[in-house]
């Protein structure tokens, strides 16, 4: 009986390492010039609101009453206000104000929308409905009125400005999210959980959430840029930051009557709240052209 030949091919198989789906959307999004550059804006404020103490030449209460609507100058390079205050520290405090409003208020905004909107599309039916009759209620109202009428019940402060605008978009964030979980609960890796007998808990916080996780950041990051739009808006109309505080848009209330005799009162606030809220807004277009699949050829 002749004897097999030992030389036995054998075929080597070549496994292509696996790239996460958030790597693959950060090579996309660093592609993406216009991004990069809101992602810059967004860290610079931030950078500015941790270091004020350190950054800002003089305390944003600090008033010399004879230094008062001083130009721009190497003494104070923004000017000075109606009471003597050093412009260019008030706004540098002013980014920690408005970034932990726009940030705080989104962030209770996203839990509760999602967690609602999670129920409502797993679900489904009577839970569907009420749920969505809800949002379609807060959604009815123009959202800058919402708030107002909010702040008005509870009172005019930056904590509760900050609650108001997390309530008028948890709508946003919940059909968004139930929109999702539609989507996501139709897949076979969901049907094949429910058939080991996996538990409901489990599924939407260990399955359908962490699926639902892109579009939520992409709305995120957008909806900071409207929460700080809103908060100016309601300390403009004295509903928000109550004085000394040097939130922006209670410093462009403040400063509306000297607009002529003192412009730069009311310019660098209001660039202020530009550049960031331009910040969020190109880092989000970024993150919704690099996380969201529709938006890939």
């Amino acid at each position: 009986m002749s004897e097999l030949s030992t030389n036995v091919s054998q075929t080597t198989t070549v496994e292509e390492p696996l790239i996460s789906p958030w790597k693959e959307g950060w090579k996309s999004f660093k592609k993406n010039k216009a991004a990069l550059f809101g992602l810059g804006l967004v860290i610079f404020f931030i950078l500015i609101a941790i270091f004020a103490d350190f950054i800002a030449p003089y305390g944003f209460k600090d008033q010399q009453l004879g230094d008062k609507h001083l130009p721009p100058s190497a003494k104070h390079w923004f000017g000075t206000d109606d009471f003597g205050r050093d412009i260019l520290s008030r706004v540098i405090y002013g980014a920690r104000i408005s970034l932990s409003v726009g940030f705080f208020s989104v962030v209770g905004s996203a839990i509760v929308g999602s967690i609602l909107g999670i129920v409502a599309g797993f679900y489904g039916r009577l839970v569907d409905g009420i749920i969505s009759r809800i949002f379609d209620i807060l959604l009815a109202f123009p959202s800058i009125l919402l708030a107002i009428a909010i702040v008005a019940m509870l009172g005019p402060s930056l904590q509760n400005a900050l609650i108001a605008i997390a309530i008028i978009n948890i709508p946003t964030f919940g059909r968004l999210v139930r929109s999702r979980v539609l989507s996501v609960k139709e897949e076979e890796y969901i049907t094949a959980a429910k058939a080991i007998g996996m538990g409901d808990g489990r599924i939407l916080f260990h399955h359908v959430l962490p699926n639902s996780m892109a579009p939520i950041i992409v709305q995120g990051s957008l909806a900071i840029a409207t929460a700080i739009i809103e908060a100016a808006a309601l300390g403009f109309l004295g509903l928000g930051a109550v004085a000394p505080a040097p939130e922006w848009g209670k410093m462009l209330s403040d400063s509306k009557d000297f607009i002529i005799q003192a412009p730069w009162t009311v310019f660098f606030p209001g660039i202020a709240i530009m550049l960031t809220v331009l910040g969020f807004n190109l880092m989000g277009d970024g993150l919704r052209d690099a996380l969201d699949p529709r938006m890939k050829n």
